[in-house]
């Protein structure tokens, strides 16, 4: 079983073999490094201390200059880094949006077209409807007109039937005659 310590140093070893740069430590494969400064190495032994001294704060001067000067690029180089990030963040930005407009105009355009579709579907569907509403009212029409019909034969076989019927004076001679003689019914 392997200890947290052993793990980390196996880990750190393992990203001093690796070949490839990460985007972590790629910094470390394009730094250019400052050419030797003069004042390195420059120091002689002054004769007096005065000499020592002013040697000293002149050499300060220079230093506290070219620090000032290397502040100043840093300074450039961080905030045209920024614009840069700022433009790349801008550039982005506009892709989204442009992508987003895109997707709701192909949305929009796909919702139009199920819109005309289901309005075709329910102008089909409407006609339909008409259609069979006017057969069915068809077929009650004809379905009344032969209950007419039927009523009619009817009716007219019953207009037929009752002229074969006794009128209320005869029907009296006729119960008369049938109470006079009874074997004629």
């Amino acid at each position: 079983m392997a200890t947290a310590a052993s793990r980390s140093v196996l880990r750190s070893t393992r990203r001093l073999f690796c070949t490839n740069a990460t985007p972590k430590n790629n910094h470390q494969n394009t730094h250019k490094f400052l050419e030797p400064d003069s004042f390195i190495g420059s120091w002689e032994t002054p004769k007096t201390p005065k000499e020592a001294e002013a040697k000293l704060a002149r050499l300060r001067r220079e230093y506290a200059k070219q620090v000032k000067v290397l502040r100043k690029e840093y300074i450039v180089e961080v905030e045209a880094l920024r614009i840069e990030k700022q433009r790349k963040e801008e550039a982005r930005k506009e892709a989204i949006r442009v992508a987003n407009e895109e997707r709701k105009k192909l949305k929009a355009e796909a919702a139009k077209v199920r819109a005309e579709e289901r309005k075709i579907e329910q102008e089909e569907f409407r006609k339909l409807l008409l259609k069979e509403r006017a057969e069915k009212l068809e077929n009650w029409r004809m379905k009344e007109k032969r209950q007419e019909e039927k009523k009619k034969v009817k009716h007219e076989l019953l207009h037929r039937q009752s002229s074969n019927w006794i009128d209320g004076r005869e029907l009296e001679k006729k119960i008369l005659e049938v109470m006079v003689d009874g074997t004629q019914i």
